[in-house]
């Protein structure tokens, strides 16, 4: 039961993670206040998976492609974990 426990834990810490690049991603459509709690706690919570990410892919056309590569990684790590713990996919 524990193992599907910190299975359960991986799967909502990452579907979170998921939903804070996410979120993130369309608020730069709005320009939204930085100084704002809710945005400054986006940014911290996905800046560490972002950066690296637009280093490795730079804007094309001024276009961020870095939060929709966080995403497909996202849920291939969440695919990853259900097979690391179930064998199965």
């Amino acid at each position: 039961m524990m193992l599907f426990e910190l299975y359960r834990l991986i799967e909502i810490a990452l579907t979170l993670l998921f939903w804070a690049v996410f979120i993130r991603a369309i608020l730069t459509w709005v320009q939204p206040d930085p100084y704002n709690p809710i945005v400054r706690f986006l940014d911290r919570v996905t800046s560490p998976i972002l950066q690296p990410l637009q280093r490795l892919v730079p804007p094309m056309g001024g276009i961020d492609f870095s939060p929709l590569l966080a995403l497909l990684l996202i849920q291939l790590a969440k695919l990853l974990v259900t097979r690391l713990f179930f064998g199965t996919l």
